[in-house]
Order: structure tokens, then C-alpha cells, then sequence
């Protein structure tokens, strides 16, 4: 992150005293997470409940207009965020008349239980939580006992196995994804008709970890920007290659043919978690 960037961390409790030398509306961050179980998505949708309209409703209730907001990334319907980034402007009075650490209080208050503010950060005109952003990070979590998890079942993918998943295969595989690629045969079919497919992962890594005594598999994928449901059809073809009914080179395979069809399954929502964005 740019130190140059103004800021403010939550912390305080005082009012904000930084100005900037223009008049045009300054942007605030917030860092939320949230459970995705009970939300149609990030995205607002007429009548249906999401984090965007909560968060824009919750808004609307303290500066009585209506505040549209950007996100850094949409989620999928029962995915989850844990260091999700939303934008929105705000005019010189506005920011006056709540305090960075009093904003973060009312909007905790008035949003659902399941999503939660994390931080507040003041930032110049021209700051977008989408656009600004430099990389994105997402982990998935796969669940391999015979017996279902317990506390971390809300937020895996079980798949109970006889055998434990070839994971040096699957580690093999995601080699093949990293760097920039046109990865049409990884996103929803009618989502990728006459748009741009090439994408940038940085990073994909699969590890083992504990949490709360259960223990998982983690996909770790880092890049600039992502295609619809792209995370989950990684990792629901590599999850193919896990269980050994592909090669690793098949990955690369399905990469060239940029054909949906050509791979695996589309991982249940439910084991993603959008993790951070970087800036």
C-alpha cells in the first residue's frame, strides 16, 4: 500500500482532521468479512438479501441518501470473505460527522450479525476497491475424513475419502496455472462469450492445515483478478487430480482446449473464502 496514502486506522475515537486539497468526495475503505451462507452474494440484487444492499442500506440509515459502494471482488451465493474491501465517497461533511472508529461501531450495528467491519480507512478521491486493487487472495478448503467435520463444516468442501488425496499430484497440477493464461476452460461458459479470459495467477499452493482440531486441505490461489466461479473449477479439477482419475499434466490439457467442458467440477461454494486484497 502506498504510504503516501492517507489514513486512519480504526482505532480512534477522535474526529478525522485530515483534509485534501481538492473538493471532490474523499473514498472510505472498509475491510468486512462475512459468513456467505445466508446472502444471495456480494452483489446487490432487487429483493434478495446480499452483502452490498446491507452494507448500502446500512449507509442510506446514517447519511440519509443513498451511498452505492464498490467491492474488490463479487462473491458467489454461500461463498465466504474474510478480508473482503469495500469503497464508497463521502463529502467533507460526512466525514465530519462520524469519527473513522464511531462508523465502523454504527455500521457493525446496523448489518446483519453475519457481517462484520474489520477496518475503516480514509483514502484520497479516485481510490476504487476494485480498480486500485493489485492482487486478490482466495483459500478453499477441502475436508477428507470419513467423518464429517463438525465446527469446520460451514466452511469446507467434504469429500470423504477411503484413500488420502494425492497432494503432491495436485501441487504437480497447479504448476501448470500459474502465470498469465487464457483460462476460458475455468469460468462459467456464459459468462466468458466475447470477453477478455486472460487472467494472472501469481501464486497457487495447496497445504495442509488445523483449525479448531479439524484438520483440511487448503488451496491458496493469489492473482490479479478472477473469472466467474474460476476459483472453484481449479479446485474442483484439481481435487480430480487428487483422487487420481486425471494425470497432473491433464491440467495443462484442459487448460489449452479452453472448453469448460474439458474440466473438472465446479467446487461447492462453501469451502471458498475470499481472503484478502492487496493494493
Amino acid at each position: 500500500m502506498d504510504d503516501k496514502q492517507p489514513q486512519i486506522a480504526l482505532e480512534g475515537g477522535g474526529r478525522s482532521q485530515i483534509a485534501f486539497e481538492d473538493d471532490r468526495q474523499s473514498q472510505i475503505a472498509l475491510t468486512i468479512a462475512y459468513r456467505g451462507a445466508a446472502f444471495r452474494g456480494f452483489a446487490r440484487q432487487p429483493g434478495q438479501e446480499t452483502i452490498q444492499g446491507a452494507l448500502e442500506q446500512a449507509l442510506a440509515t446514517l447519511y440519509h441518501r443513498e451511498v452505492q459502494t464498490v467491492g474488490a471482488g463479487r462473491t458467489d451465493r454461500g461463498v465466504h470473505a474474510h478480508g473482503q474491501v469495500v469503497s464508497f465517497g463521502l463529502c467533507t461533511e460526512e466525514i465530519a460527522e462520524h469519527s473513522l472508529g464511531r462508523l465502523r461501531s454504527a455500521l457493525n450495528a446496523l448489518t446483519p450479525d453475519d457481517i462484520v467491519i474489520r477496518f475503516v480507512d480514509l483514502k484520497p478521491p479516485g481510490f476504487s476497491a476494485r480498480f486500485s486493487a493489485s492482487e486478490r487472495e482466495y483459500r478453499y478448503r477441502i475436508y477428507t475424513k470419513s467423518t464429517p467435520p463438525l465446527f469446520l463444516a460451514p466452511y469446507v468442501w467434504w469429500l470423504p475419502r477411503e484413500h488420502p488425496l494425492d497432494i503432491q499430484a495436485m501441487k504437480a497440477a497447479a504448476e501448470l496455472l500459474v502465470g498469465e493464461h487464457d483460462f476460458t476452460s475455468f469460468c462459467v461458459a456464459t459468462s466468458s462469450r466475447d470477453k477478455n479470459t486472460v487472467r494472472e495467477i501469481r501464486s497457487l499452493l495447496v497445504f495442509g492445515a488445523d483449525h479448531l482440531g479439524e484438520s483440511c486441505h487448503v488451496v491458496q490461489v493469489i492473482g490479479n483478478a478472477f473469472l466467474h466461479s474460476m476459483i472453484r473449477i481449479i479446485v474442483g479439477s484439481l481435487a480430480e487430480v487428487g483422487m487420481r482419475r486425471h494425470p497432473p499434466e491433464w491440467i495443462g490439457e484442459v487448460l489449452e482446449a479452453r472448453d469448460r467442458t474439458c474440466a473438472g467440477q465446479t467446487a461447492p461454494a462453501q469451502g471458498l473464502t475470499f481472503w484478502r486484497v492487496r493494493y
